[in-house]
């Protein structure tokens, strides 16, 4: 799946994404806004680099950032819920990561991609070899795939005529509280 099936499934079911995203400086959303027709199903992208811009951009928590750092499970559900809000989209795709070079004892190639869509959230941790470039190229890749298998999921019906409730991802949203 890749971001033309992205496009075309949101437009049949009539939602929005939008992106928020650190590592990748708005790869993700370069790869989704390169699709034609683009414009009917994304919103905005988020380029939060510095743990400013994720507090006062996305609502990320000043002790989640302090606790748990801008590179965790946590941060980056935060980031896909914060921009899914902030923007009025109906999902949301979030990364956030060390892409390299080293820098101390960071990690470089562990990153997490945050997705949710309307009441439902993801995480995954990630680790990526390579170069930088190459780092930040599988992080895209992957945070788009995390989006396109939890889009798969959901209904062509719109939301109000839905005749069942879905489960939701509890891993996720105990990252915000």
């Amino acid at each position: 799946m890749d971001e033309k099936w992205l496009v075309n499934a949101l437009r049949d079911r009539k939602m929005t994404v939008t992106t928020a995203e650190s590592c990748t400086g708005g790869m993700v959303a370069a790869a989704i806004t390169s699709v034609p027709g683009s414009s009917e199903v994304f919103r905005q992208g988020f380029v939060t680099y510095c743990d400013e811009a994720k507090h006062r951009l996305l609502g990320v928590r000043k002790k989640t950032l302090r606790t748990y750092t801008a590179v965790s499970g946590q941060t980056a559900a935060q980031m896909a819920s914060g921009g899914r809000k902030r923007a009025k989209a109906d999902g949301c795709i979030a990364v956030t990561g060390y892409a390299g070079p080293a820098f101390g004892e960071e990690p470089v190639g562990l990153v997490y991609i945050g997705c949710c869509i309307r009441g439902r959230g993801r995480v995954l941790k990630c680790h990526f070899t390579g170069s930088r470039q190459e780092i930040r190229t599988a992080a895209k890749e992957q945070a788009i795939a995390l989006f396109c298998s939890m889009l798969a999921e959901e209904p062509l019906t719109p939301p109000g005529k839905l005749l069942h409730k879905r489960p939701h991802a509890v891993d996720f949203f105990r990252f915000l509280r």
